[in-house]
């Protein structure tokens, strides 16, 4: 795991620095092990995303304890509005009906957060496709709050969570990825998608020392 450098330490925990989590489709679908039957995971998967959730749902009471905006993005499948593009690449036809298994259809329980929720007054952005980013006002919401950096946790690591951080990077804000509070299907995915993250786009660290880096910073707030 890459480790923050003494500038970027310094960078992330001066007080003058605003600081955001994104929490990224943490949802039945995605998280509840009774919906992820077709997905085939091995007990190593079950166990990557099991405790993905337990450091997320930590990483949100560290955030609040903190004064840290937590942001909640969720997908939210339309029906009556497919997501064309991914309906060819997932069988050759643009205008095929959605899939019945399609994940996070809005008003059913695999759209439900899954042991970790917005509490009220905190922002939820509902999206459509990979990145929080897309058809949202994400950006805006970040902006307005005087964000700096953000952290960004969930699932999946190769798929959402990859998208939604290489949009927060692209779009100027400096990225934190914790390794124990994003999780993939596959062992040996969650591994690959963390080194092009570390490559490419974020800082690796964990949920312990993003929430430390939080406590530092209100510390010399208070001073």
């Amino acid at each position: 795991m890459e480790s923050l450098r003494p500038q970027q330490l310094s960078f992330l925990s001066s007080p003058g620095r605003r600081a955001a989590l994104l929490v990224v489709d943490v949802q039945r679908s995605f998280g509840d092990p009774a919906f992820l039957t077709s997905y085939g995971l091995d007990e190593q998967a079950f166990a990557l995303v099991e405790g993905a959730i337990t450091e997320t749902s930590r990483l949100v009471e560290a955030a609040r304890a903190a004064g840290v905006p937590v942001l909640w993005i969720e997908l939210a499948s339309d029906p009556e509005n497919p997501w064309r593009s991914s309906a060819w690449f997932r069988g050759g036809d643009l205008d095929a009906p959605p899939d019945p298994g399609e994940p996070c259809v809005i008003g059913t329980r695999g759209a439900e957060w899954f042991r970790v929720s917005p509490a009220e007054g905190e922002p939820r952005v509902a999206k459509r496709h990979y990145s929080g980013f897309i058809g949202t006002d994400l950006e805006a919401r970040l902006r307005a709050e005087g964000i700096d950096w953000v952290a960004v946790a969930g699932l999946t690591t190769e798929c959402c969570v990859t998208a939604t951080a290489t949009d927060a990077f692209q779009l100027g804000w400096p990225v934190v990825v914790p390794v124990d509070a994003v999780a993939a299907y596959d062992t040996r995915l969650q591994k690959n998608s963390l080194e092009q993250l570390a490559l490419n786009v974020a800082v690796l660290s964990t949920a312990a020392e993003i929430a430390a880096l939080w406590k530092v910073r209100e510390a010399a707030i208070l001073r």
